[in-house]
């Protein structure tokens, strides 16, 4: 292998966690090689287009995964610089402090971390002063103990989420600013100021941001790590294997196809694997080999098991009043986290979505065929929109599995009711207040175009748990570090390492990860 080939840590792939790790160790002046499976995402009118990027699912990747009967399914992933957080929402929550414990659920259990939430707060607070994460500690009474507020104020809900805001509290209910990571300064009236990257506009979720002001990990992290001479980064670069030395005990080549169709092998004294949850787990998988049989990283076989995607719902209610919001994803509510006074086990959470348009609902419209009313036009109906989220957690099952077939189709196996009592309690907690909010209490409408078309297997934004880390080599892949258990220089820092979900976004806590194991590294490294 020629000298220019070999690198002190190749990082494969440039996500939350990928991406977060390049900026980690960019100042150690090691050689480092990001291999990135697509290209920049092209800025273009379309990156804004409800049609274009819904309807259309012009930016999602041209492939096709099969479920457990074998029909084939369009999943939610995209590959660019900057992985699925080029079009996430930016809502950056911490998991809770029980989060990391057992957890009992109505179908089974949550198992507990092998760190603690205190191990991981201070990576934390790194991690929202990084990604620019706007909002208020101390609002949210489910949320665990910080060091360090904020760096940046709330974002300010405009008047409707702020009257929703008001009557959640009339209620006795505990809502609260929701933590977003964008790049806006706001002047006392909450607007964006005249040289605010961020505009307040109503595409921050599921869009990318055509103006640089979402914090993705292209924008916050990728980018700025490139500017070091020791980093370098190889775009189209679609990782088909790694393979080891005689020992079975060190990845030695990482093997690459290029956009070019040529074939091109490097090597590092440690690599990190960084796909997603299921491409990384469908890389060890393919890597089998003498020594490990059933693929890198599995002699325990938990890898590509106990897949996790979370309970959504994504739900529109009608506002008696209209609804003029434009940038809508600023509240939040917990109050249910962890139980209810009628129920012990845990509901999840509620949040708001990006805001609805037109383009969006008449996309909707054959999936709404008798439940809108017949008088209110579709545009009416936009302009009165109140859009939720509503987050269950889901339970990391082995039987809910990522497989390889023999011509290298990629197989996801998932139990789509389990642990769904609890969200379903949610969302009739959520119908019960309709009125008491100013909204048609009749009227709460499944929102599937973010869903992926009403098909829960699709949905496969916050995947996570294939895997896992422990510390017993018996049942995970990886050790507290995210090191493979079986390997001396593999690494894992995509939400696969997680041994459970919770029920919040998990884009903070791969981030606040990949900025602890960036830590471990750097100290290996000297």
């Amino acid at each position: 292998m020629a000298d220019d080939h070999h690198y002190d840590v190749i990082i494969i792939g440039t996500g939350a966690g990928g991406g977060t790790l390049a900026h980690r160790l960019a100042p150690t002046g090691k050689r480092i090689l990001i291999l990135e499976r697509g290209d920049y995402l092209p800025r273009e009118r379309d990156n804004w287009d409800s049609t274009a990027v819904f309807v259309k699912g012009k930016y999602r990747a041209p492939e096709f995964w099969y479920d457990k009967h074998g029909n084939e399914f369009p999943p939610e992933v995209n590959y660019y610089v900057g992985g699925n957080t080029k079009f996430y929402g930016a809502a950056l929550f911490r998991l809770r402090p029980e989060d990391f414990g057992e957890l009992r659920h109505h179908d089974g259990i949550s198992p507990a971390w092998p760190i603690r939430y205190e191990d991981l707060e201070p990576y934390y607070t790194q991690a929202e002063h990084l990604y620019l994460v706007h909002g208020r500690h101390g609002e949210d009474p489910t949320a665990g103990p910080t060091s360090a507020q904020y760096a940046y104020p709330p974002v300010e809900h405009e008047a409707r989420i702020q009257q929703l805001s008001d009557d959640l509290g009339k209620a006795g209910l505990h809502p609260f600013h929701l933590p977003i990571g964008v790049n806006l300064s706001q002047d006392e009236h909450g607007r964006a100021t005249h040289d605010s990257a961020c505009i307040r506009c109503d595409r921050v979720d599921g869009f990318p941001c055509l103006v640089g002001a979402k914090s993705d990990a292209q924008v916050i992290c990728v980018d700025p790590a490139l500017k070091y001479d020791n980093v370098t980064m190889v775009t189209d670069a679609n990782v088909r294997r790694l393979e080891t030395d005689p020992t079975g005990r060190t990845v030695t080549r990482v093997v690459a196809e290029l956009g070019n169709g040529v074939t091109e092998t490097f090597g590092a004294d440690i690599v990190v694997v960084a796909a997603g949850a299921v491409n990384s787990a469908v890389l060890l998988l393919r890597s089998a080999d003498e020594k490990h049989p059933g693929g890198l990283a599995n002699s325990s076989d938990v890898v590509g098991r106990h897949y996790m995607r979370h309970n959504n719902l994504a739900l529109m209610a009608v506002s008696k009043e209209p609804n003029p919001t434009r940038f809508q994803k600023t509240l939040a509510l917990n109050d249910w986290y962890l139980g209810a006074d009628d129920w012990e086990y845990p509901l999840g959470g509620i949040q708001m979505l990006g805001k609805s348009d037109a383009d969006q609902i008449h996309g909707e419209a054959p999936r709404w065929a008798g439940a809108v009313m017949p008088d209110m036009p579709f545009e009416v109906l936009a302009h009165h929109a109140v859009d939720f989220w509503l987050c269950g957690e889901d339970l990391p099952l082995p039987e809910s599995r990522v497989t390889l077939d023999k011509e290298d189709g990629i197989h996801l196996s998932l139990d789509e009711k389990n642990n769904i009592a609890g969200l379903k309690r949610l969302q009739h907690k959520l119908r019960g207040m309709l009125g008491h909010l100013g909204m048609h209490e009749h009227h709460l409408l499944h929102h599937s175009i973010y869903l992926h078309k009403g098909m829960p297997i699709g949905a496969t934004a916050h995947q996570a748990g294939t895997v896992r880390f422990g510390g017993d080599p018996r049942s995970s892949a990886l050790d507290v570090n995210c090191k493979a258990h079986d390997l001396d220089n593999l690494y894992v820092v995509d939400t696969g390492f997680f041994p459970s979900i919770g029920a919040v976004n998990p884009s903070l806590t791969a981030i606040a990860n990949a900025l602890r194991v960036g830590d471990h590294l750097a100290a290996r490294l000297r």
